[in-house]
């Protein structure tokens, strides 16, 4: 294989490794899991027409640490009052090509979460509420800018994509000690363990990659989630916790955003490859479409992420592991609104996760008894 082909061939591997469909912020941040719609497989690189990707990604982080901003109140932890989510996702997801350029996914996402919480059962005793089911799905098209026959070296590609209101967002389980006379009542299942958020969502999102040498090269990606509905009508019961938090008594339909960045390296004799990137998500303060009033935990994660892939014969297998090292809550809308009324500084707070694992799976499945992995070689004769 020559240099630049091999260059190319790996980063053909670094994107599955990026854009395997992990994007998920770590904790109470993340309303709920979302992956990027397009990019979540290999066959989002020049996948040629006719051919089919198919592939399954599974993430899992447990979110305990509290913050207010940026500084973290390790009391909650050493007093035994912190809020503990477990978040498992898993994602399936296909994709298509339309042509040499032109690409479609769809990705059908499974939660189960659950969370821990004595403020939420009368502060005296920890309970926990569970959540689980089909999330948000999302259907999305993307197309290459250049032609990997010309540009065997760089190329960048742009998607749309849809997503859709499939998810519940009105989960409801056992909430104890919070009755007129300290009975269990059914409510909903706080935000954060929501499969859904209720809305239709607008998705544009990018990847790109540069190769320098033989077989290093940078990698690039990242989406933005529109959603313009401002609340989804489902009450938290928080204005039951404090009257201050009335404004903050039914849930937000929230943007989400991530982007990452990094490069990576392959062994090609062995298919393995390695990756050392970072990346940067969260839920903003405001949305860019729509009124952003409601409850919601916005919040900033940067995190420093190794990852590991194999890859042989139209199989792709990947491992990251984000590791948290910057976490930011910042003042929300309704936030800002307490504290102009009460005169009072108010910033409420929320959990992060030290780390995120991420694991992904993907096989393509060739048109025309084309080989399951494009010959590069052969491409790179035009």
């Amino acid at each position: 294989m020559k240099p630049n082909t091999l260059a190319l061939a790996m980063a053909l591997l670094a994107m599955f490794m990026i854009s395997i469909g992990e994007i998920n912020a770590q904790g109470c941040v993340a309303i709920r899991h979302f992956s990027n719609c397009s990019g979540n497989s290999p066959s989002s690189a020049f996948l040629p027409k006719g051919d089919w990707q198919v592939g399954g990604n599974y993430r899992y982080f447990k979110s305990f640490r509290h913050f207010r901003g940026m500084e973290e109140e390790a009391d909650r932890i050493a007093s035994g009052t912190e809020v503990i989510n477990h978040a498992h996702a898993l994602d399936i997801n296909l994709s298509y090509g339309i042509s040499s350029r032109w690409y479609a996914n769809l990705s059908l996402p499974f939660v189960i979460n659950t969370r821990s919480s004595l403020y939420e059962h009368g502060r005296t005793e920890r309970y926990t509420t569970f959540a689980r089911g089909l999330a948000d799905a999302r259907i999305g098209v993307g197309y290459w800018l250049l032609s990997a026959e010309t540009h065997p070296h760089t190329n960048m590609a742009l998607g749309l994509g849809l997503k859709l209101p499939t998810g519940n967002y009105n989960a409801s389980d056992i909430f104890y000690n919070v009755g007129p006379n300290g009975e269990p009542q059914v409510r909903p299942v706080d935000q954060s363990i929501q499969p859904g958020d209720g809305g239709f969502g607008l998705v544009l999102d990018f990847q790109l990659y540069q190769t320098l040498t033989e077989s290093i090269f940078l990698y690039g990606s990242g989406f933005y989630l529109l959603n313009p509905r401002e609340t989804n009508g489902i009450r938290t019961f928080r204005e039951t916790l404090n009257p201050i938090l009335e404004n903050e008594a039914i849930m937000s339909v929230p943007d989400q955003y991530a982007l990452r960045a990094g490069m990576g390296t392959s062994f090609s004799a062995s298919g393995l490859g390695l990756s050392l990137g970072a990346r940067y998500e969260g839920v903003p303060v405001e949305d860019l479409i729509g009124g952003s009033e409601g409850f919601r935990r916005p919040g900033k994660v940067l995190s420093f992420e190794p990852g590991v892939s194999y890859m042989k014969n139209g199989l792709s297998l990947s491992l990251s592991v984000p590791v948290a090292v910057i976490r930011d809550r910042p003042q929300s809308v309704t936030d800002l609104e307490t504290e102009q009324a009460t005169g009072q500084p108010r910033n409420g707070d929320a959990a992060f996760a030290d780390y995120l694992v991420n694991i992904g799976i993907a096989y393509r499945l060739s048109a025309h008894n084309r080989p399951a992995v494009p010959n590069w070689d052969e491409l790179n004769k035009h």
